[in-house]
Parts: C-alpha cells; structure tokens; sequence
C-alpha cells in the first residue's frame, strides 16, 4: 500500500509524460497543446501553489482530499488522463457536479428495494461529487466527499455510458491516476500500423517480471507469480494475460478468462482450445459467433478447429490425448474415471505431472483435460491448487500437500443430505469378481422388456442418462418398473448398478434382481426409502450366492418381513427395535452393509461426475390374472390411458 502523503508525484508524472511522447507516430497530426506537451515532454502544467489550493477549498467550501493536493503541488492539472479523458481539471476547472449529467434519478430508480449503504451511496454521487473530467469522451470522473478513508482520501467514480458497466470505484487520486496510467499503457501495447512499439522503463520492468513469474509458476509457486501477471496483464503486456488466464483456469476462475494473445498460437491450441469452448459449451445460451472476439488473430484454420472441438465437448465426444508418458497417464486417468474411481484418477494425473512437457515456452500446465468429460468432473479449486504447486516442465521444487479424496470409504455418505436434499430414496446392486461392463448381461432388459437395455452408454450424467431414456418413449406401464442405472466399481472386486430416482416401492409386487446377478457369484442389493417423506418408511436388502438367494429382509412402516440365515451383523431387529428407530437407522444399516462385504461407492462420480449407463429389466413381477394397471401412451401434445 501507497503512502499517499510521501509518493513521488513528481517523478511518476514526468515519467508518465516521457512514456507518452515516446509513444506518438511521427507523422501524426497533433493540436498545439499536444505538439508542445510531446516536444517538453511534459503532460501537466506549472504546479499550484499553496495560496492557490487554499482559495480552491475556499471556492469549494471543503479541504481536498491529501493525495490530490499533493498532485496539485506538482501540476495544476493533466492530460490525456488514460484514454479517455483528454483533461483532468486543476484548481480552476474542479467544480462541483450537482447533478448537471441528469443521472441521479436513473441510477437511484435501478437501486433494488435491499441495495445497501454502499450501493446507495453511489448511486447517489451525482449529487455531491466532484467533478474533475474537464474535456472527456464523455467519460465522467467524480470525486466523492462523502466516500472517505481512514487516511481522508475520496473515493473517485468513473462511468461512460459507452462502457455498458456500473461506475468503476476507486479508494481515492492516486489509485485512480495509477490506473489511468495502466490505461495508457494497456491501450498503446498493441500499436496500430505506423505506431512504434512502447519501450520504456516500464515495458522492460514488467517483460521481465513477466519472464520471472512465469519460472516460478512452472516451479510451483503460482500465488508469487499471478499478482505478478495480473499488474503485468493491466499494462497490456504480451503473453502476461495468456499466462495469467491458464493459473486462473485451474483454480476454477472462467469469467473472462480467454488467454488472451497465446490462444491464437497453433502451438498452445491443442491445450487452450478445449478449456476455451468448454466454457462457451457450458453456456449454450451464449451465442457462438462471440467465440471469434476471443479467437481475434487466430487463422482460419485455428477457428474451424475451435468450433469442431466445440461441437465435440457439447457432444461429450472431446477425448484429451497429450502424448509421451504423460500422455499414457492421463489414459490410464480416464479410465479409472470411467469406472467411478475419480480419486485414483486424480492421484495418476497428479502423480505424473513431473513428466509433463509444455507445448511452448509460454505453457504453464496442462489445460485440455478440463473438457473431457470424464477428466474435468476432477478438477476442483484445491485441487487445482495442487497441480499449480508441483513443479512441472523441467523445473524443479518442492511437492505440495496432496488434496485430500473427494470419496468416503464405504457407503454410509447415503445417508448424509445432498444439496437440495434430493437423495431420499435409491436403490443399488453391487457384484462380486464381476467387471462393470458385464453387469448389463447379468441385469439388462429383455427383448420382452422393450428396448434394448444390454448394452452400455457413453460415460454421462444422470440427469443426461435420464434425458436420453425419456427421448422417444411414448408407452409407460405402472406395473413395470425397470430402472435406469449407473455402473463403475465399487472398491475391493465389486461392480455396481446404482439408481439415483427409483420408482416407488410395491413390496407386494417386489422382486430382487440379486439372484440373476449372483450367477456364479455373490451378489448384494439395497432399497432404501426410509427418508422418502411419502408413504411409510421402508428399506430392502437381500444377499444371493451362485444365483440363488441366500436371505433377506424388507422393512415397511414397523414391520419386518425376513427370509433365510441373516447374519447377526445385518439383523434388522438391531436397527428397527421400534418404529421411531426407523429415521436413524439408514446410516448405521449402511455402515453394516460396508462392513460385512468391504463394498463402497463413489460419492463424487454418482453425484458431479459421469458413469456408464443401462436399463435393467423389470424390478416388478408382471401382473397376475385380475390385478389391474395403468398404460399410458403418449402421442404428439395428448395422452391417451388404458386399464
């Protein structure tokens, strides 16, 4: 922080000015104020003398603010403040705004009816503040006398209509004339033809910074490196942004995260690309011609490949693929992600990271994986905090703490509320020495079943499995109950079929899928609903071995119904002693079950993930002679029902 009392005003105006002059075409046509300001070198004017400050305050009826007394000491005024305000007023030119623009009321009526203090205080400075902008590009810049700090110095609001944005604050003078001068440099770094390239003291003070923070990112130490890119990337410095945005992108920051210059390099697009239009992806309301702003300089060729590949991450077709041993790594990732196991996923990723090899010098980290749909469900602001502090691209340092896992062990995190308190009721089967990719054959819907349920989707999201399932169905039966599951591996050599939204429980009409699955095997199967809120509590489970059940017990509102040899451990007289017992039976229940079979599930795959998916056969027996049912078929825009 900035003693705004002791700053060299002196020192920074003048080289601000040399900056300036520097930075003009030779054969531009300049007024005469411009042409003497260029030939000085100077931006200012001659400095206020104390006599003249004071009968300024007089004028005003209020002391100025310390920083922008001591600037009036040095220069009794300014030009080309920035980009956009051509004079910035001295003693003579500060006046009071007192609502001149009409803004007041537009901004006060915008105010929602709980904006706070500081809101109101803002909306409300056209009515008191300062006006120091004298000529602008209709840029206003208002001092508020009402918006002090602990050292007297007024915030200073700027706003332009243009800019579509809320009035920009700043804590007082000096900050607001430090970022003008950021402006200045941010909009000459790109010079137009004509223009020489700005080269000063500054540019080779933060190229340089740039340069260093970028070493220390590769060695891990990104929270000394990204303050450094980020003054770096106001002053419009090349490749600081580009590195900047891929620091920002892994600690889970997307807004206006674009990496700038570095994205419309055919070396970087293989990495840049895919994080870029997966956020454009995940925004399908935007609209993809916007794509080309943040594509500015790229090639043709660069673009078309820019809008496949984001026809491919909203596909869920996109595949990250680096090569070399990394590469191998994030295969072997992907396919530990594929079955559920998200954490090994992370730890091979994290893991292998000293073998990753940039694609260019100015590549901090692998980037691509955050749009595969498998890999990217992994990344989370800790974790991505970790990848950033191991040392990568042939620097060396210091390894960082791991991440702690995402997945409990066991599956008693079933019973815990979700976001939402959505999972009250769920259903699941768990096998033995059986691969996840085999538990359709054991599980799947028959032809009789309607559809053909045996064969295993693309890895995706519930909500996207349940999607497809509904697109195109137009008959739906009460009596069958055939459930949309998710596989993956369920810790030690168990696979799983879990259903997040199971149909209500017919205990009359139930029958458990544990003996087809069990063939040759064990197999296990649970039905909770004990927090369903709808009906009476329930909860189901059966054990059958080599394809015959081996026993079983159903819980429904008191009542136990109980079949075969059920070990002491998973008695349900231990849990359901009393009909009250039943809401806080769920966890320990479940904690039994983990134990008597060493079985898990993967909490962050089955909720935020993506896991394979298949239809199972009926849960249901069919209908007897004399039970009644309902048929609903739908039919473009009607509903046609039969009993």
């Amino acid at each position: 922080m900035t003693d705004t009392t002791t700053f060299d005003w002196r020192s920074f105006l003048l080289g601000w000015s040399a900056e300036w002059a520097d930075s003009l075409p030779a054969d531009e046509t300049r007024g005469e104020d411009d042409e003497t300001a260029r030939r000085e070198r100077w931006l200012g004017f001659p400095p206020a003398s104390e006599a003249r400050i004071t009968t300024m305050e007089e004028r005003l009826g209020r002391r100025m603010p310390p920083s922008y007394r001591e600037f009036l000491k040095v220069s009794d005024g300014w030009r080309h403040a920035g980009g956009f305000v051509w004079l910035l007023a001295g003693t003579a030119g500060a006046r009071w705004h007192d609502d001149a623009s009409g803004l007041a009321d537009t901004f006060e009526e915008c105010l929602d009816e709980d904006a706070g203090p500081q809101e109101r205080r803002e909306a409300s400075v056209w009515r008191r503040g300062l006006q120091l902008d004298v000529e602008s590009d209709a840029l206003y810049v208002l001092m508020d006398p009402e918006d002090v700090d602990d050292d007297g110095e007024w915030a200073v609001y700027t706003w332009a209509g243009w800019r579509a944005a809320p009035p920009r604050r700043y804590g007082g003078f000096l900050a607001f004339m430090r970022d003008m001068h950021r402006e200045f440099h941010a909009l000459r770094s790109r010079p137009r033809d004509g223009e020489p390239p700005l080269v000063n003291d500054t540019t080779r003070r933060l190229d340089a910074q740039v340069e260093a923070a970028r070493l220390e990112a590769l060695r891990g130490d990104w929270e000394r490196a990204l303050p450094a890119l980020e003054e770096a990337a106001g002053y419009g410095r090349p490749r600081a942004a580009g590195l900047r945005d891929q620091i920002r992108r892994l600690l889970g920051q997307t807004y206006m995260v674009s990496f700038d210059d570095l994205v419309a390099d055919p070396r970087y697009a293989a990495e840049l690309l895919p994080p870029l239009v997966a956020e454009q992806a995940a925004h399908s309301y935007r609209d993809d011609s916007t794509l080309r702003f943040s594509l500015r300089g790229a090639s043709k060729q660069l673009v078309s490949l820019a809008y496949a590949t984001l026809d491919r991450v909203r596909a869920g077709t996109y595949r990250y693929a680096p090569g070399g041993p990394f590469g191998e790594a994030v295969r072997r990732a992907r396919e530990l992600a594929r079955w559920g196991d998200t954490d090994a996923a992370w730890s091979t990723l994290r893991d292998a990271l000293p073998l990753w090899e940039p694609l260019g010098p100015d590549h901090l980290a692998p980037l691509g994986w955050v749009a595969d749909p498998l890999l990217g469900p992994l990344l989370t602001p800790e974790r991505g905090r970790e990848l950033l502090s191991t040392p990568r691209g042939g620097q060396t340092g210091g390894r960082p703490e791991t991440t702690e896992g995402l997945d409990p062990d066991g599956l008693a995190w079933l019973a815990e509320p979700d976001p939402g308190n959505h999972r009250r009721c769920y259903r699941f089967v768990l096998v033995e020495d059986v691969e996840p990719d085999e538990l359709p054959a054991r599980l799947a819907a028959d032809e009789s079943g309607g559809g053909d349920g045996s064969v295993l989707s693309e890895p995706m999201t519930f909500w996207e499995a349940r999607h497809r399932a509904l697109e195109g169905r137009t008959e739906f039966s009460s009596y069958d109950d055939r459930a949309l599951v998710a596989v993956g591996r369920a810790g030690g050599r168990w696979s799983f079929a879990f259903d997040a939204e199971p149909a209500p429980f017919i205990g009359e009409r139930f029958v458990s899928p544990a003996a087809a699955a069990g063939a040759g095997t064990r197999a296990v199967v649970v039905w909770s609903g004990l927090r369903t809120g709808v009906g009476e509590p329930f909860f189901h489970l059966s054990v059958a071995e080599d394809g015959t059940e081996r026993y079983a017990f159903t819980y429904v509102g008191g009542d136990v119904r109980r079949s075969g040899e059920i070990p002491p451990a998973l008695d349900p007289d231990r849990f359901f002693g009393r009909p009250e017992d039943a809401a806080g039976a769920e966890r320990s229940l479940l904690e039994a079950i983990t134990e008597e079979f060493g079985v898990r599930l993967p909490r962050h795959a089955l909720v935020s993930g993506r896991l394979p998916t298949f239809t199972t056969r009926s849960w249901t027996r069919p209908p007897r002679d004399g039970e009644t049912y309902a048929v609903i078929r739908m039919r473009y825009g009607s509903e046609l029902s039969a009993g």
